[in-house]
């Protein structure tokens, strides 16, 4: 049987996560069997032909994982634009048996891909004529199966949900604004910040939204009046009249007004100086937003894809649709590539047309729907109720250990009752404040700048409620005509929850509708893939990590770092995908001493052949007998001095700083839910409870008296965790060669 051979580039502007990318279709198609192809600077490479076609092994890729742009270069070319250029560059791929392509790029490249695809047979039908190929090799190679994954930080792509490099630019962006507000709230000054996104507003709508942001200006949704500057500038007089130091506004680099004419940051800046007599800053943030190192979430993203890729690319039959590699509902899988680049287009006519209901439907419901709450959370104060809506009382707390995020959720959940025209109560220490009646009135102002902050503002508590603790929450229920409750927080905060609503057969005053929000750096909550923090707790983990890898390499050592989880090896398991990480000891595998004899070998091995650096990372409670001083003093004694052994415990770190974006957004959009959900349950006789959760179809709503069933009581984490089926993939890239290879050699 023939070998199969394939080829991998990257193409159009780089985006960080390709070499992760990269990284997992080498390693993957190798592991498969197959021989594998790198294209050096994408279409052009392809075209030139000669060493910009090297055949990739195991170890080519190795060390790349944390490295930003892409190691394989990308160039524009004009040459494959050309019959004559596609033509050559089929025939160098020809030259080299290879009849399958993973493209890596923005729409541009994939429809290049997909048009050298339909013109594949005709191109070899030619080289036969001028008997450069023979009519065997046509026989052999006569359709070329394309796959596309997307690289682009813009997000602009329809039918997934997030595109490689995208994440680390809103990393780049928030960062940014979050340093710039600083400055701004000493000066009490404005500034105007300028983001990428030519056709598409994502990162500036999400940048506005994760950051406190009071104005946002995207190509989608233009300002509908004539007048927007006078709305601005009256709008941002109105924030400081409020209390607000700062005033940041976000626009894309695409922006336009309701007519399609460019709006400028110069312009902005110029209108706001005359309006508000003061001095406003711009900064155009630039390439700076694509550069450095992948956030985890991106390592992990192009991981995943680059392994769907290959698996899709060698199952490809002749007739089939060429496919997009594309995640939705945090889970990997595939979509018609041309179908997907044909709605993105959509998009971009759509706003040239002026359409712009149209193009804010082609790109979904999300969207649509955090620009609505963007909305709200930009204002400078809430809508007045409207008379004779029913006024009610909604209260909202923290429970369990702090997860970055929660001041975001507390955020938004305040904005948004209020604007609704609602009263706010804010509940201190979680249920412990509950019991002791330590309850506040919020205003809007109250959580200005909670958006980018760590910690919990409210405080928080472990603390469960039980006995004589019911009688004292009803009457704190009564006392303050709390109509519902808001649990922001862990599996502390949902058991607590559950005692309540267990309990209203006995206490009138539980009858209220409670719902929970997941906020845990352990990820060990039931009905939802993601608790907010955790996105944080991977990126504190990892940046970490890769000082680590730095300093470990320059004297031949093996580092094991402990990572926090409890039982949960989440955290352990991701942050090693995103490391590359040799071994990773979960609660859930268990440790065997015959796994330490292994490791132990494949160390020693490893270190013997040149290796200079050994990662494993232990979730803390993976074993009670193999603990992190265990394990350091077992691969110390066996290391034949090969390699010394050090251990790092990285504690209470990562519960600390700043959310990430991620946790940001998915915090206010949970919020947002949830809010709407206890206004709806509190105005009912019988009101429902619940707990909120990102599963593989989007953001679901489970009732609160399923969670024991889901929760695995004893370890403390759900009974199924979806990323355990990521395992074989880390074990994979971890290796330190294909399986196969590795057999051969025992």
């Amino acid at each position: 049987m023939t070998t199969k051979r394939l080829a991998v580039l990257t193409s159009g502007g780089d985006a960080p996560g390709m070499n992760a990318a990269v990284r997992s279709v080498v390693r993957t198609a190798l592991e498969r069997k197959a021989q594998v192809f790198a294209i050096y600077e994408g279409y052009q490479g392809m075209v030139e032909g000669g060493d910009r076609i090297r055949e990739m092994n195991w170890d080519s890729v190795g060390g790349i994982l944390n490295l930003g742009g892409t190691i394989i270069g990308t160039a524009r070319s004009d040459d494959f634009r050309t019959h004559e250029g596609r033509r050559t560059a089929a025939k160098n791929l020809i030259d080299r048996e290879i009849d399958s392509l993973v493209v890596i790029g923005g729409d541009g490249s994939l429809t290049g891909a997909d048009l050298f695809r339909q013109e594949w047979p005709a191109l070899l039908k030619e080289l036969v004529e001028s008997a450069q190929i023979s009519a065997e090799t046509v026989e052999q190679h006569g359709n070329l199966a394309i796959v596309g994954l997307v690289g682009s930080i813009d997000n602009d792509m329809h039918g997934t949900n997030m595109t490689i490099g995208a994440d680390t630019a809103l990393h780049r962006i928030t960062q940014a604004i979050d340093a710039i507000a600083s400055t701004a709230a000493s000066h009490q000054r404005t500034f105007v910040v300028k983001v990428m996104g030519r056709n598409c507003g994502y990162l500036a709508l999400m940048a506005a939204l994760a950051t406190g942001a009071e104005w946002v200006l995207i190509p989608e949704n233009p300002p509908h009046m004539d007048n927007w500057e006078e709305k601005m500038a009256a709008d941002l007089r109105r924030g400081r009249a409020a209390g607000r130091r700062d005033s940041i506004i976000v626009m894309a680099e695409g922006a336009r007004d309701k007519h399609g004419n460019p709006i400028g940051s110069s312009y902005v800046q110029k209108f706001l100086e005359e309006q508000l007599h003061e001095e406003v800053r711009v900064t155009v943030l630039g390439h700076v937003q694509r550069g450095g190192s992948p956030s985890v979430f991106d390592r992990n993203l192009g991981t995943m894809m680059g392994y769907q890729a290959v698996d899709t690319v060698l199952a490809a039959q002749p007739d089939d649709e060429p496919q997009m590699i594309v995640i939705r509902g945090n889970r990997i899988g595939t979509a018609p590539l041309m179908q997907c680049v044909e709605q993105t287009r959509a998009v971009a006519k759509a706003i040239d047309d002026h359409d712009y209901e149209r193009a804010m439907d082609l790109r979904g419901s999300s969207f649509k729907e955090t620009y609505r709450t963007l909305r709200t959370l930009l204002r400078s104060l809430p809508h007045a109720s409207t008379p004779g809506q029913k006024h009610l009382r909604l209260a909202v707390m923290n429970c369990g250990a702090p997860a970055p995020g929660m001041n975001t959720a507390v955020r938004a959940a305040v904005r948004l009752g209020l604007d609704r025209g609602h009263t706010i109560l804010g509940i201190a220490n979680g249920f412990k404040g509950l019991i002791d009646g330590e309850v506040q009135e919020m205003d809007w102002m109250s959580v200005n700048g909670w958006a980018a902050t760590g910690g919990s503002g409210l405080g928080t508590s472990r603390e469960i409620p039980s006995g004589r603790d019911f009688y004292a929450i009803a009457r704190t229920i009564e006392k303050y005509d709390i109509h519902g409750i808001l649990m922001i927080g862990g599996l502390s905060g949902y058991q607590g929850a559950h005692h309540l609503f267990r309990e209203r057969e006995n206490y009138a005053a539980f009858n209220i509708p409670i719902v929970c929000l997941p906020a845990s750096i352990n990820n060990n909550l039931p009905g939802s893939d993601l608790s907010i923090g955790a996105d944080t707790a991977l990126n504190v983990i990892v940046e970490a990590v890769d000082k680590i890898k730095q300093a470990a390499v320059a004297q031949r050592r093996c580092y094991l770092v402990e990572v926090m989880g409890r039982k949960c090896g989440y955290l352990a398991l991701m942050s090693g995908l995103a490391t590359g990480a040799e071994r990773v000891y979960l609660h859930e595998e268990g440790v065997r001493l015959n796994d330490l004899v292994t490791d132990v070998e494949q160390l020693r091995l490893g270190f013997e052949h040149g290796k200079r650096l050994g990662l494993m990372i232990r979730n803390e409670d993976a074993h009670e007998v193999y603990s992190t001083n265990v394990l350091c003093a077992i691969f110390e004694a066996e290391s034949n001095d090969l390699f010394e052994v050090r251990q790092t415990i990285l504690g209470h770190v990562q519960q600390g700083g700043d959310p990430s974006p991620f946790d940001r957004i998915q915090a206010t959009r949970f919020a947002a839910q949830c809010i709407d959900f206890l206004i709806e349950q509190a105005q009912t006789s019988e009101p429902e409870s619940a707990f909120i959760g990102l599963e593989a179809g989007g953001v679901v709503l489970h009732a609160l008296e399923e969670m024991p069933k889901m929760v695995d009581k004893e370890n403390q984490r759900p009974k199924h965790q979806w990323w355990l089926d990521v395992r074989p993939i880390a074990k994979l890239m971890s290796q330190p060669m294909p399986t196969w290879q590795l057999e051969q050699e025992a």
